[in-house]
């Protein structure tokens, strides 16, 4: 590795914009905020710290989903305050748009000579700036817990080189379930999605979903299943390959995205059934809902939600919290050993960084 080379970053995966909702509208806010459910702050590592290219240090990402308005001339930034007196202040590209609509922004623009060897819990804010209004307003604040490991790198300097991460284990408690619309029908006729976190490698998923007990959304055409249900990895926060082995899960956490394209909310359409069968449909079978999930052939999240004669999903979390978008938040049972050892309690105090849900009780 060059010295003018930074380690590889935490990476996003198949994804324009972190926030769930295939969205390009939503109800207009008053002032710009953030869709708390696209927040990721990455710690990206440096293989300096002034100008010493034996010792490594971290400047901090970040990415988001703003809910308009942003008006002309606004700017977004962050701001984090390093304890000691520093602080690593940046812009994040921006675009001007209206009330009732969205913006996806990746912050990644800091300078290598602002790394720092702090960790630790580290205050940042989001704001937006308007020097043709003269304001200056904050529209999120919170803290990142910035952890580090050795580097598996051997060799007389190696103590010296630390890889940083930000600690994400309050996501695993936390799931997700919402509508997709459909590819030809849109609104009309939307899909049942879901999405919750593991920690380690998003691969090899297979997801089951139950009514009352029963496994629902599964359609066959001459004894083959058609339209499966799946789920992939569509956010990978990662380190770099070089942190050593004793760190669990070498430090990643990947958020799991699953499709039930077999699974409608309602069908508004007016279309008979097609040669595969009626889909099935939640406004017709209201009630309760349990989705299981096979992770490397085994168990390893159940996710239990309620829905109603509508068709929409029964809950009050998101909203009593300002999620910033239509997401329900669901509690996620962790099952088995798959994630390793991870903090069962960080939830309560740093759920989306520092802002911790009101209401919320983690699954047993």
């Amino acid at each position: 590795m060059s010295k003018n080379q930074v380690l590889r970053p935490a990476i996003a995966l198949a994804i324009c914009s972190l926030s769930l909702i295939p969205q390009t509208s939503r109800a207009a806010d008053a002032a710009p905020t953030i869709a708390k459910d696209s927040l990721l702050v990455n710690a990206h590592t440096l293989n300096v710290y002034k100008k010493d290219y034996d010792k490594w240090s971290w400047a901090p990402r970040l990415s988001f989903t703003v809910n308009g308005p942003i008006p002309s001339g606004g700017q977004l930034y962050a701001d984090f305050s390093i304890p000691g007196g520093s602080s690593i202040k940046f812009d994040c590209p921006t675009q001007e748009i209206g009330a009732g609509r969205t913006y996806h922004t990746d912050c990644t623009d800091v300078p290598d000579d602002q790394g720092t060897l702090y960790t630790g819990k580290v205050p940042f804010k989001i704001g937006l700036r308007n020097e043709l209004a003269g304001t200056d307003i904050t529209i999120y604040t919170g803290k990142a817990i910035i952890s580090k490991a050795h580097t598996n790198e051997v060799g007389p300097k190696a103590k010296l080189k630390f890889v940083y991460y930000v600690e994400e284990d309050w996501n695993l408690p936390i799931g997700y379930v919402y509508l997709k619309p459909g590819d030809v029908t849109g609104w009309k006729a939307p899909t049942f999605m879901a999405a919750f976190w593991v920690r380690g490698f998003g691969t090899n998923f297979q997801p089951h979903l139950f009514y009352q007990g029963k496994e629902v959304g599964k359609m066959f055409y001459q004894g083959t299943e058609v339209g499966k249900a799946s789920c992939e990895s569509d956010i990978e926060t990662e380190v770099t390959q070089q942190v050593e082995e004793s760190v669990p899960q070498r430090a990643k956490w990947s958020r799991v995205k699953c499709d039930f394209p077999s699974v409608q909310a309602w069908d508004k359409t007016g279309n008979k059934p097609g040669m595969f069968g009626e889909i099935f449909q939640m406004a017709k079978n209201p009630g309760d809902y349990e989705l299981k999930l096979l992770w490397n052939n085994h168990l390893a999240r159940s996710l239990k939600f309620k829905v109603g004669p509508d068709g929409k999903y029964v809950g009050a979390i998101a909203t009593a919290n300002k999620l910033g978008s239509d997401l329900t938040i669901v509690p996620v049972q962790i099952i088995g050993d798959q994630d390793g050892k991870w903090n069962k309690t960080a939830y309560k105090t740093d759920a989306y960084y520092g802002n911790p849900l009101v209401g919320f009780t983690a699954a047993p």
